[in-house]
């Protein structure tokens, strides 16, 4: 099921970095400070302040009807990637919680750190095509049923709900909005990592001037366009739309190309959040 040679041992020396890295901001931050992670995680360290059951046992078992139900309905590699990924972190958090040491902080540096790290080392399991379960895969149950609610508002409104009992548990309001600040930073460290190295702008420039404004582009930043025919809604004139996907830093050298040919051109500039194909991030085979 898994690829030939050595992609499984990299899948799982990802998996253990992955996991020690956020079990290790579990422990020295987020749960040491009262501070809920979210997740399966968020209901295991609750229950461990309430009953000293160790947290890995804890997420382990929360897991097991959620991984069997997720391999009959899903069944693919991803379910068993995600298995492993579980087995892994179930055995990280109580080994990180015997290790290291409880850092008690100031509450914002706790959920800023423990979101950096929770944030990297989540990352790295998600590279490998796993992810650590829970919340994840009911959400993707749930959406295969109900199409119109996306995966991601599920996850969010779950997280809310375990962030909202951990609040009412530790009996401390301020517990859940720094578990809010927590998540975020996690989130942001995770786009970070699976998505920063891709990211890039677009650029719109309706213009008289598409014929040089193309070269120019093609010569100075060897980056191609793309030639749209556009219609004013309001003058009904016909005109050249070009439209260019760029690195950051090229942004600038572009949109002088553009006015150094047409000073009247009208230009939009947008954000992109990933880009694949020559030049950029490579198809993966």
């Amino acid at each position: 099921m898994f690829k030939k040679g050595l992609f499984p041992l990299i899948d799982f020396g990802y998996f253990i970095v992955g996991c020690f890295i956020y079990s290790a901001a579990v422990t020295m931050f987020i749960s040491a400070n009262e501070i809920s992670p979210g997740g399966f995680t968020g209901i295991a360290t609750v229950v461990n302040y309430l009953t000293s059951i160790p947290t890995g046992i804890i997420v382990f078992v929360l897991n097991i009807p959620i991984i069997i139900i997720g391999y009959i309905k899903m069944g693919s590699v991803f379910i068993i990637k995600t298995a492993a990924a579980i087995g892994i972190m179930s055995v990280s958090l109580d080994v990180a919680d015997k290790i290291f040491k409880p850092i008690h902080t100031d509450n914002m540096l706790a959920c800023l750190f423990g979101g950096i790290l929770m944030g990297l080392g989540l990352s790295l399991v998600l590279l490998r095509g796993a992810t650590t379960g829970g919340v994840d895969i009911i959400a993707k149950l749930i959406n295969r049923k109900r199409r119109h609610i996306s995966v991601g508002r599920l996850i969010l409104a779950m997280d809310a709900v375990i962030i909202c009992f951990a609040a009412f548990v530790y009996k401390n309001i301020e517990s859940a909005l720094y578990s809010v600040v927590a998540m975020y930073v996690s989130s942001k460290i995770m786009d970070t990592m699976l998505y920063g190295a891709d990211k890039g702008k677009i650029i719109y420039a309706i213009t008289a001037e598409p014929d040089a404004i193309g070269h120019d582009i093609s010569e100075r930043v060897h980056r191609g366009v793309t030639r749209i025919s556009v219609m004013g809604g309001y003058t009904g004139e016909g005109r050249i739309m070009l439209m260019c996907t760029l690195r950051r830093h090229e942004v600038s050298t572009v949109h002088d190309i553009i006015l150094e040919h047409d000073p009247k051109a009208f230009i939009v500039v947008g954000d992109v959040g990933e880009i694949i194909g020559e030049g950029f991030k490579i198809h993966k085979s």
